[in-house]
C-alpha cells in the first residue's frame, strides 16, 4: 500500500504542481491518524521528500538575488558594466544612444527632451538612453560613457536633440564631464590667442598718459575740422524762417 501511494502522489506532482495544497492537507490528516505498530514492524511514515516543491520560485530568487549582486556591483563601479558581456550583447561597440528615437505625436519631433522619464514610480513610456537601463550610471570616472556623448572632432557635448537624452540625465552628463575634465579623466580644448607685445606696454594710447587739453582762445573751435563745415544755405534759411520771431 505504501510503494501504490508513493508511485500516485509522485505521478500527481508531475502532472500539476496546482495540487500541492490538497496533498499537505492530506498528508497532515494521515498523520493524524491512529496508527497500529505491530510489533518488529517500523511505522510507517510518508517522508515530505516524496511530494513536489515549487522549485520555480527557488530559481526566482536566486535570479533575483544575482540581479541584486550585480546591480550592488555596478553601483560602486559602474565603468566595469560597459566591459561586460551583458553590454557587448546589448549595444556592441555603439554608443548607448545610437537608435534611440522618441515616441512623439505626428512626424516633426520636439524641439527638446522631455524634463525627466521617471517621476516617483512612475515611468514614461520608452524612456531615454540612460533612465531605460539601470545598470548605465553617471559618475566622472566612467569615461567611456562619458566619451559616447563628446564629438571627437570638435570637443563639444552632444545636443540632447541628438542623443535624446532627457534634461535630468543631461544636466548630470554636463556636471561629470566638467569633473573629468578639472580631474584630468578627459581632454579638454583652449584655444590659442597669439598676443602682441605693444597690446601690454604703457606706449600704447588706450594706457598711456593722456596729453593735456590745449589752450583754447575765443571763437576757436575744440575739433578742428569743425570749424570747415560749411552748412547750405537752404537749410540755414528755412532755420531762420522758422525762429524769426525769436531772432534779434
Amino acid at each position: 500500500m505504501a510503494a501504490s501511494t508513493y508511485r500516485t502522489v509522485r505521478a500527481l506532482c508531475h502532472l500539476s504542481p496546482s495540487i500541492l495544497h490538497p496533498l499537505q492537507q492530506y498528508t497532515s490528516s494521515v498523520q493524524r491518524l491512529p496508527v497500529r505498530r505491530w510489533p518488529g514492524l517500523p511505522q510507517f511514515v510518508l517522508p515530505s521528500r516524496f511530494f513536489c516543491k515549487g522549485a520555480s520560485l527557488k530559481d526566482k530568487d536566486e535570479d533575483a538575488a544575482q540581479v541584486a549582486e550585480a546591480l550592488s556591483h555596478y553601483k560602486d563601479r559602474p565603468w566595469d558594466y560597459l566591459e561586460s558581456e551583458e553590454y557587448i550583447e546589448r549595444y556592441g561597440t555603439n554608443p548607448v544612444w545610437e537608435g534611440y528615437r522618441r515616441n512623439h505625436k505626428g512626424g516633426i519631433p520636439p524641439q527638446t527632451t522631455r524634463k525627466t522619464c521617471i517621476r516617483g514610480d512612475k515611468i514614461c513610456g520608452n524612456p531615454c538612453p540612460i533612465c531605460r537601463d539601470p545598470n548605465i550610471i553617471i559618475h566622472h570616472q566612467n569615461v567611456k560613457l562619458l566619451e559616447q556623448f563628446i564629438s571627437p572632432h570638435t570637443g563639444m557635448v552632444y545636443d540632447p536633440t541628438r542623443t535624446g537624452v532627457c534634461m535630468k540625465q543631461q544636466k548630470k552628463l554636463n556636471e561629470a564631464i566638467n569633473t573629468a575634465q578639472d580631474h584630468g579623466l578627459l581632454p579638454f580644448q583652449i584655444l590659442y590667442v597669439e598676443f602682441s607685445g605693444e597690446d601690454f606696454s604703457n606706449s600704447h594710447d588706450a594706457v598711456g598718459s593722456t596729453p593735456r587739453p590745449q589752450s583754447l582762445t575765443y571763437g576757436d573751435t575744440w575739433y578742428k575740422w569743425y570749424s570747415e563745415i560749411m552748412p547750405a544755405e537752404n537749410e540755414v534759411a528755412k532755420v531762420k524762417k522758422t525762429y524769426k520771431a525769436y531772432l534779434k
